[in-house]
């Protein structure tokens, strides 16, 4: 006779069961999340590096890049090119965009697009503005004067922008063609991506050629203003009427100054005029030379175009013209210099400065 199994011990064999089949259950599962938790771990280290082992690597993970650059995407631009070299005149047309970049809570865009020149960013055109869609129709055409010779230096901007009655209009994204990467001998039409909007360029006011020269037995200190050129376009013919004051600043103060002759109707303008003024050797230290090149007009207010000071404050250029004038007495030292936007140089002049340059003895 076999003695029947006490109630006792099946319980006890059963929860022994269960807690061995939890036991497994909980090993799979650590298991599980181990394996992943790795795979994680490696794609964060691997982002930051771009090469082709690490996109093998990262292979299992290409739809999700895929999305990424999808959400980057902001659409197509269709633009035409017709440069006539015997006007002289640039024609751009700007045809349609499609699949642009969503802007709006809706889904939708109302875009328009402005084009500009980077060689004269004075002259804007804008297209109409199209409301709620993300496949516009503009076919628009806008004219540039551009000479020839300044083709290859310009670059062709379109951006194309989100209408926002109430608020501060978003950029969709842009187009930039060099003009001197394109074949201008035959009429161009063409799709382009649009690309994230970089920085607005600094504005291009021209550049200024003098030269210095200062006796320290004398106390003279001579100014030549020899010539400008790629001057900012002020008029609406596209042209200036440049002319250059000559300011010396004592100790932050408006001490003398001085003028050139006007040229009228060029951006290149030849001016070889002097300018001697009477700077006392103990003071040279605390002399700022503001060199402005302005734009003359009969009816309104003469507009300036750029600036540039030197000085014992200066810096960069400037100040190593001023050093080299210093250091190389009774000689005349001639450089080219950038202007820059009035109101910075206004800025920097109200500046104080504890740079001091040893005047050398000769």
């Amino acid at each position: 006779n076999t003695t029947p199994v006490p109630k006792w011990a099946l319980i006890a064999v059963a929860v022994a069961g269960a807690i061995l089949l939890l036991l497994f259950l909980i090993c799979i599962i650590r298991c599980c999340c181990g394996k992943k938790k790795p795979k994680k771990k490696e794609r964060i280290s691997l982002c930051p590096v771009s090469n082709s082992t690490t996109a093998s690597l990262v292979q299992p993970e290409m739809e999700d890049l895929e999305r990424g650059v999808e959400q980057m995407h902001r659409g197509k631009l269709q633009y035409s090119l017709d440069y006539n070299f015997r006007t002289q005149e640039l024609k751009v047309g700007v045809k349609q965009a499609v699949e642009l970049k969503a802007m709006d809570s809706g889904g939708t865009s109302d875009p328009y697009v402005i084009v500009y020149l980077t060689s004269d960013m004075k002259k804007r055109y804008e297209t109409k503005v199209y409301r709620k869609t993300l496949n516009p129709i503009f076919n628009e055409s806008f004219t540039f004067q551009v000479p020839q010779a300044e083709v290859p230096e310009s670059t062709l901007v379109m951006q194309i922008y989100d209408f926002n009655r109430f608020a501060k209009h978003d950029i969709i994204g842009e187009v930039r063609l060099p003009l001197a990467s394109v074949n201008l001998q035959h009429v161009i039409e063409q799709w382009s991506e649009l690309a994230a909007a970089s920085k607005v360029e600094e504005e291009q006011l021209g550049e200024i050629c003098f030269s210095l020269r200062y006796v320290p037995s004398t106390g003279k200190l001579t100014v030549l203003i020899l010539e400008a050129r790629k001057l900012k376009r002020m008029d609406s013919h596209g042209l200036s009427d440049p002319f250059v004051k000559v300011h010396l600043i004592l100790n932050k103060r408006k001490w003398r100054k001085k003028k050139t002759s006007v040229k009228k109707n060029t951006l290149s303008p030849y001016f070889n005029e002097v300018f001697v003024f009477e700077v006392p050797f103990n003071q040279i230290q605390n002399v700022d030379v503001v060199i402005s090149v302005w734009d003359h007009d009969k009816v309104t207010k003469n507009e300036p175009i750029g600036k540039l000071f030197l000085g014992c404050r200066a810096t960069g250029n400037q100040l190593r013209h001023w050093s080299d004038m210093l250091s190389n007495p009774r000689r005349p030292l001639a450089q080219w210099h950038v202007l820059q936007p009035p109101d910075v140089v206004d800025k920097a002049l109200g500046l104080k400065s504890h740079l001091k340059l040893p005047l050398a003895s000769r």
